[in-house]
């Protein structure tokens, strides 16, 4: 009786507290520690297991899990409301040894009590000292300005490494998924041919029976096939290779231990960790000289990749060719990151800056993950690659990760190193750079962590080292090279304005200063000397009368085009059509973007043509190759993220998703669909999930929905159409303000919103 009269009581305290419309709201989720989701996360031999983060430790099993370095880790979390305007305005977070103490809300190393702060990332741990190699639980919950106090998040754990020090960037541990054929035919009596369906680095595990014991089994792995079979011969860097498997007698499964090709094993390669082992990309798999029946169960494909969510992002549009370029594209992320570090493909398995900057802004497009982008930039600060350009991309690559993710630790702490690598001391009276004039001396390199010899690059490959013919004959568009070159000094331009940014946020004032003298001085410098007025486009060099592609997409991607020319410079630019690598996509596409030229962007996105996205399709690939085409780079990888550049222009450029202030603290959405009908979105943050749909009839409605995290505002851009056009917000007429061709509403709060635009 008793008994009951508790649970009376208890479901009568219930509705009492759901009736009076307690002030609760959900708890936080989406916790990050250094940046990194689910670092409690425990692998065995790279597969995910059940097993906890604290009970992995103690026990004999080859387990791998993330550990963290820094005596100051740093938290985030996201918000959780669906209220319109919501801001966080205190929380309070909790570390303990043992997960125990957090179930009475106490904690033994942390309790931060109620700080009063809307910040929700990168909080740095305040508690007393963190031992190494220790497993560790935590919690936090959060006020808002609604007056409403969260539940406790659930609780993470983390685990220290054997060495804590002041800075660190920590990744997580690679990941394996067993994958099957989707398709699976007999070729002949004795041979069958399986489809994975998409390409992926990894190795096979094959269930063989052999009624005699004696057989000799031949495997066929490829990226490709030919007359209904792996293609043996597929040419460039294609992959193909074979094995022999001699099956024991009855039923037996077999581990394909992939060899280790000498090209990507090198010095400079990053190499698969051993509890990994070596792998190769391949969509097919060819068994011959099988007489026994062959099931899809007995083919496994053990795949390697850094952890990646594919719900985390989400694009569709009314355009198919352009929902395929990002399906590729996306999908290109994931499949090219089974090292754990930014590489330019499975031949080399080299990191260079130009890959790296891509691939850091596409993966920040399609997955909440920021770790394996900062790895890639640190690394590659002290592993930096020949071109000139390149080194200088060190500095937008900082940028982006601040912008990103809030958090200004890594550009603090090589903060001397990314002055270096803006190249100034290379620099003239005029502020133009050039490494041909004598001004590369041992020190400079030595600043810049380089022992080789700098060469400008300006895209890859150049006419004479693997174009096959004259029309065909590289990627530069016919850049003439001099001491001065213009692609060089707009990359120069935009480092030295990032740098400025850089020491303002870090509070070095006489830098900042510094920075912003020489960007200004050579901006005039460079209007003033390398563009033609006549014509009304930029040249390649001084000295030379050459106007390429890549002399005026640059600096139009840049800014460094003022207004006045920016329609010449646009109308030359669409003149030279896609007379760049695939690399050199990402900055044309930038430029297009900026000057506002929506319909040509979405133009090359969707084309069909050899030079383009689709053809990477049409081909046969699903992982986005080094080059638009074999014929354009003979010796191509089939899986190159660089050729990937829509999974974040589309984001981007066309969908207008970008940070105003740090970690998304404040948002631009600014769509530029041109023709495109219509089109949504999910993109992810530290701050939670982005999501943008529009649909239209061009020149006469449009409709945007959006969704804007909590704890951030927004800046949205509508169409200009006409002084009377009728412009609503949630069904009531809104206030805009006019630039340009948009209608732009500012500092709109998160939550849910609806906007139309009518003639």
């Amino acid at each position: 009786m008793e008994s009951e009269k508790k649970i009376l009581t208890s479901i009568v305290g219930l509705l009492l507290f759901f009736g009076t419309g307690a002030q609760s709201q959900s708890a936080p989720y989406g916790l990050t520690l250094n940046l990194l989701s689910q670092p409690q996360q425990v692998y065995v031999n790279g597969y995910p297991t059940a097993t906890e983060l604290e009970d992995a430790v103690n026990q004999r099993e080859n387990y791998q899990f993330t550990e963290i370095n820094r005596l100051q880790p740093g938290f985030g979390w996201i918000v959780s409301s669906e209220k319109h305007n919501t801001t966080q305005t205190a929380f309070r977070i909790l570390v303990a040894s043992d997960w125990k103490l957090l179930e009475t809300d106490s904690a033994d190393f942390w309790d931060s009590g109620r700080i009063n702060s809307d910040q929700s990332l990168n909080i740095l741990y305040e508690g007393k000292q963190l031992e190494p190699e220790k497993v560790y639980f935590w919690k936090v919950k959060t006020w808002d300005n609604h007056g409403h106090e969260s539940a406790y998040s659930d609780v993470a754990r983390f685990k220290t490494d054997d060495t804590l020090v002041g800075y660190a960037t920590e990744r997580h541990p690679i990941q394996k998924k067993d994958d099957y054929p989707t398709r699976l035919v007999k070729v002949d009596e004795n041979s069958y041919l399986s489809d994975f369906g998409k390409a992926a680095f990894g190795r096979l595990r094959v269930t063989l029976y052999s009624e005699s014991g004696t057989d000799s089994v031949l495997i066929h792995l490829g990226e490709a096939v030919k007359n209904g079979r792996v293609d043996r011969t597929p040419g460039g860097s294609i992959r193909y290779s074979r094995y022999m498997v001699k099956p024991q007698q009855g039923w037996n499964t077999y581990l394909i231990t992939i060899r280790p090709d000498k090209r990507n094993i090198g010095a400079q390669a990053v190499l698969m960790p051993d509890y990994i082992g070596e792998v190769t990309p391949f969509r097919y798999c060819e068994i011959e000289n099988y007489t026994h029946p062959l099931q899809e169960k007995e083919l496994v494909r053990e795949t390697a990749f850094y952890p990646f969510n594919e719900h985390e992002s989400h694009f569709h549009s009314s355009d198919s060719v352009l929902n395929r370029v990002w399906e590729i594209c996306k999908y290109s992320i994931k499949a090219t990151s089974f090292t754990g570090v930014y590489i330019d493909g499975d031949r080399e398995r080299i990191p260079y800056e130009a890959d790296a900057l891509i691939n850091q802004l596409s993966h920040y497009a399609v997955a909440r993950e920021y770790g394996m982008a900062r790895y890639t930039h640190e690394y590659l600060i002290h592993h930096p690659t020949w071109p000139t350009e390149w080194i200088l991309q060190s500095v937008l690559m900082a940028w982006e990760d601040y912008m990103y993710t809030g958090n200004k630790l890594s550009m603090e702490h090589f903060y001397e190193d990314l002055k270096a690598k803006t190249l100034t001391l290379l620099a003239d009276e005029k502020g133009f750079i050039s490494t041909r004039t004598g001004k590369v001396t041992p020190s400079v390199l030595e600043s810049i962590h380089f022992k080789g010899k700098l060469r400008d690059i300006v895209d890859w490959p150049h006419t004479g080292i693997l174009g096959l013919e004259k029309e065909e004959g590289g990627e530069t568009d016919g850049f003439v090279f001099t001491d001065v070159n213009t692609v060089v000094n707009a990359y120069h331009y935009r480092a030295l304005t990032l740098m400025a940014r850089i020491a303002e946020v870090l509070g070095e004032t006489n830098d900042q200063q510094f920075y912003s003298e020489r960007a200004a001085r050579l901006k005039r410098s460079f209007n003033n000397h390398l563009f033609d007025k006549k014509r009304g486009v930029y040249m390649d060099g001084i000295g030379t009368g050459h106007a390429s592609l890549h002399a005026n997409m640059f600096p139009l991607a840049f800014g460094l085009v003022p207004e006045k020319h920016i329609k010449s410079v646009s109308e030359f630019i669409r003149s030279r059509g896609m007379a760049c690598s695939v690399y050199g996509s990402q900055f044309l596409l930038e430029a297009i973007y900026n000057a506002h030229e929506a319909d040509y962007g979405l133009e090359l996105l969707t084309s069909t043509g050899e030079r383009s996205w689709y053809n990477m399709i049409r081909v046969g690939s699903t992982i986005t190759l080094e080059a638009w085409d074999n014929k354009y780079k003979p010796n191509q990888d089939w899986n190159h993220a660089w050729g990937a550049a829509p999974a974040n222009l589309i984001p981007r450029k066309l969908m207008g998703i970008e940070p105003v202030e740090a970690g998304f603290e404040k948002i631009r959405i600014k769509p530029q669909p041109g023709s495109l009908a219509s089109a949504e979105i999910k993109h992810p943050t530290l701050r939670g999930d982005i999501q943008v749909k529009f649909s239209q009839v061009k020149d006469q409605s449009f409709m945007l929905e959006v969704t804007i995290p909590a704890n951030s505002s927004a800046d949205i851009y509508l169409p200009y159409y006409a002084r009377k056009q009728k412009v609503e917000m949630n069904h009531k007429p809104v206030p805009y303000k006019r630039d340009g061709d948009f209608s732009v509403i500012e500092n709109l709060g998160s939550g849910r919103w609806v906007f139309t635009v009518e003639q």
